[in-house]
């Protein structure tokens, strides 16, 4: 790469374009697609379809709610909503509407409380596939055309009308990886690099997100999720090589020779750890739900755009940049810190903060000439390994292994401890801000009809032949008794003379995501339904768009289990390859689990509960039953990315010098600035979508950037090091049959001709005495 270097670059910038103007020419096309299977919710659907085909609901939906003063009967007002439902109806998309004006749509209008007669709701239906830019286009259309009357009030209501907000937080994320990277390295230009290839890796991958989502079931967010994982793991796996290749300058090697290295090393490093995240990814195309698929193949292409980026586009660069890496001058210093002020105000959206990247600009060609702004900046010369913080702190949890090994499983258990309450389960429209259309529409209806009919429930049931009045008015009774039901309407049959089908209209007294409205469901499918099949003489079904939100965090609940377990077993055989060892990857596993779990716990906490709701602007609702999956996959592979660094250095010490102590010291010295930046950036550019208005972008981030912290702390800083040390030789230990038969996956590459950077230092017989204990 370094001697083909200026092709490399033509490449990746040819190809940047390329991609992005066919998603341009394409487009895109995000949906939710649930597929479920033969589950209770979607029997019901099917025979309301084929009993009801001009009524059944045809796919999503939307509402158009309003509120008048004066009375939704009003002439005025009703002639001025007639005239926006026509023009509603005129788009091609809208499979039907149901207007409150209808017999059909009576009792959409208010009609007890103090809001009777005053709000009432038209419902917009969409079939099946019907793309979000499209109701984008209905949503317009409702807007451009909403009457303004004195005393009316017009609002698109439904997650299908919600408008969908670019995150501008990943601008937050990066400002603060300017920072760390010039901390960390004390230098602009070898800051640059690592972000340079993460934003190559968001540029190629979110357009391939956009050309994916044509052919695969790929929801809205996952571009918000490709933006978090591009920046995230473009600058840890960028960051690795860099750190490898200076190490290698300072140790003599020519830059062409330390590339080289670099590669042989970290890159093996980074390519074992990419296919770790890609296969943890991978895993969820074993949950068989489209979109969850969709999801998994979108957020592994951002990765494995990377990982490519990261071992072909990076050592170009650094062919390209040489020995300058080392070399920082006042006007690129200057303008690192203008172009973090301008992401800053990007992201938080204050105008006048993005003069900042006008200003980095000056000070870059004023410095071309401005001999004062060329100055180098001096840089403190690196301590010896043996004499940094880390290597002291290792020493330190040495010396207490069990003390400080059973501290932290306490603590990471106490923290894991709320996940035992988590509930799953799909948020409502109530969790959206108060400012958006979306809220203030679901505000009306709680206002008019009840928070349940913000998501009504529909009984469905099969007929064959005749049906005894007494038996159908026996279901609407029995329902209308439970102590959560507002309201269970009549049955409705499909043909009075020869009927087949029969439905019901059921609101519950909470709203959607409300546990008592789960638990509703569950007792009118075990409880109350059950005894009432044998008069009516078929299964009565509970369906509508609350059950099957119901049923899909219940499909998903079942299958978590076995993709936990393909993702841990598939994980343990890779690391038991790379490093030969039985008890190292165990070690992994359970300290990976035990870290996510601690993150789980926290959210719970958070977003479950509502705890510090004031801060973060949650409500409590249930967790979205794909995240903890999606949250395993990913935290999990970039937790073993932080895995591979660290114990692919120790056991390189090891095999150097024998001693299975002093390696593990070593191997956190030599690796710990570069780990904790890593993670410091990922907690940031994570973290920062907690700022987004929406909150699976902030269940995410927050999930993400905790899990991280409490790895890249916890885990690598105190029980890593502490049941190594309790371990010692033993850690390396492999059956002589089993290493046999396991394949050889070297991540440690041929280092042979590469120094140690602990040879000319103090160890172990030396005479030189250890560097004096941290007292903690």
């Amino acid at each position: 790469m370094h001697d083909k270097r200026w092709w490399v670059l033509a490449f990746w910038v040819i190809g940047l374009f390329l991609v992005n103007a066919a998603a341009g020419g394409v487009g895109d096309d995000y949906r939710d697609d649930f597929n479920l299977p033969n589950v209770e919710s979607k029997r019901g659907f099917d025979v309301l379809e084929a009993g009801f085909p001009e009524a059944a609901p045809t796919g999503v939906s939307g509402s158009i709610v309003f509120r008048a003063d004066q009375g939704v009967d009003d002439p005025e007002v009703q002639a001025a909503m007639e005239e926006l439902f026509a023009e509603v109806e005129k788009e091609d998309v809208v499979g039907r509407l149901i207007s409150p004006y209808s017999d059909e749509g009576a009792r959409q209008i208010a009609s007890a409380g103090p809001e009777a007669g005053k709000v009432a709701y038209a419902t917009v239906e969409f079939p099946t596939d019907a793309e979000f830019a499209e109701a984008s286009k209905v949503r317009a259309v409702i807007d451009d055309n909403a009457p303004e009357i004195e005393g009316l009030q017009v609002q698109a209501g439904g997650q299908v009308f919600a408008e969908f907000e670019t995150p501008s937080s990943e601008a937050l994320g990066l400002a603060f990886a300017i920072v760390i990277l010039i901390v960390a390295f004390g230098s602009v230009l070898a800051m640059g690099l690592p972000i340079g290839v993460a934003l190559f890796g968001i540029g190629v991958g979110s357009a391939l997100i956009m050309l994916i989502s044509n052919v695969m079931a790929v929801p809205e967010f996952a571009t918000i999720l490709g933006a978090m994982i591009g920046i995230g793991v473009g600058i840890d796996y960028a960051l690795l090589i860099v750190t490898r290749y200076r190490e290698q300058l300072h140790s003599g090697h020519d830059v062409r020779e330390s590339i080289g290295i670099a590669m042989d090393t970290a890159g093996r490093s980074v390519l074992f750890a990419g296919m770790t995240v890609v296969i943890s990814l991978l895993g969820m195309l074993l949950m068989g739900v489209a979109f969850v698929q969709g999801l998994a193949v979108a957020a592994s292409a951002v990765v494995f755009v990377t990982v490519l980026a990261s071992l072909t586009l990076l050592p170009a660069l650094l062919g390209f940049a040489g020995t300058r890496v080392e070399v920082t001058r006042r006007r690129g210093l200057i303008a690192a810190g203008l172009v973090a002020i301008g992401l800053i105000g990007f992201g938080l959206s204050i105008s006048p903060l993005l003069i900042g990247f006008p200003l980095a600009i000056i000070v870059l060609l004023v410095g071309l000439a401005f001999k004062p702004l060329k100055v180098e900046v001096p840089r403190k010369a690196p301590k010896p390994l043996r004499e940094t913080l880390a290597y002291r702190w290792s020493r330190v949890v040495q010396r207490r292994p069990w003390t400080v090994a059973i501290l932290s499983t306490i603590a990471l258990l106490i923290l894991a401890a709320p996940l035992l309450g988590m509930r799953l389960g799909f948020g409502d429209e109530s969790n959206y801000d108060e400012s958006t259309s979306t809220r203030k529409a679901y505000d009306l209806l709680t206002d008019g009809f009840g928070a349940g009919s913000n998501g009504p429930l529909l009984l469905a049931a099969k007929i064959d032949g005749d049906v005894d009045p007494a038996a159908l008015e026996a279901v609407t009774t029995a329902v209308a008794a439970d102590p959560n039901v507002a309201l269970a309407s009549p049955a409705q049959l499909n043909d009075p003379e020869n009927p087949s089908a029969a439905q019901w209209f059921v609101v519950p007294k909470t709203g959607p995501q409300a546990e008592e409205t789960t638990d509703l469901v569950q007792r009118l499918r075990t409880d109350v339904l059950p005894p009432l099949d044998e008069q009516v003489g078929a299964e009565i079904l509970v369906t509508g768009s609350v059950a099957v939100s119901i049923d899909f965090a219940d499909l998903l609940a079942g299958r978590l289990p076995y993709f936990f377990a393909a993702v841990l077993i598939l994980s343990f055989l890779l690391l038991m390859a790379v490093f030969r060892s039985l008890l190292v990857p165990l070690k992994a596993v359970i300290m990976n689990l035990l870290s996510i779990g601690a993150a789980y716990g926290i959210i719970v906490a958070l977003f479950q509960w509502g705890w510090i709701g004031d801060v973060t602007g949650v409500e409590p609702a249930p967790i979205e039953p794909w995240m903890p999956m999606m949250l395993f996959a990913i935290v999990f592979g970039l937790s073993m990315d932080y895995e591979v660094f660290l114990l692919s250095r120790i056991r390189e010490e090891w095999h150097r010098t024998g001693d299975s102590h002093r390696s593990v010291a070593d191997g956190l010295a030599a690796t710990a600035k570069v780990i904790t930046a890593a993670a410091a950036i990922m907690v940031f550019v994570f973290g920062s979508f907690i700022l987004e208005s929406d909150r699976t972008a902030k269940l995410m981030g927050t999930g993400l950037a905790l899990a991280i912290l409490l790895d890249a702390t916890v885990v690598r800083m105190l029980l890593v090091p502490a049941t190594m040390e309790l371990l010692g030789d033993r850690n390396w230990w492999l059956p002589k049959w089993l290493d046999r038969i396991l394949p050889n996956v070297d991540v440690e590459g041929h280092l042979d001709d590469s120094p140690s950077p602990f040879d000319d230092e103090p160890g172990p017989g030396t005479g030189i005495p250890e560097p004096a204990p941290v007292t903690v």
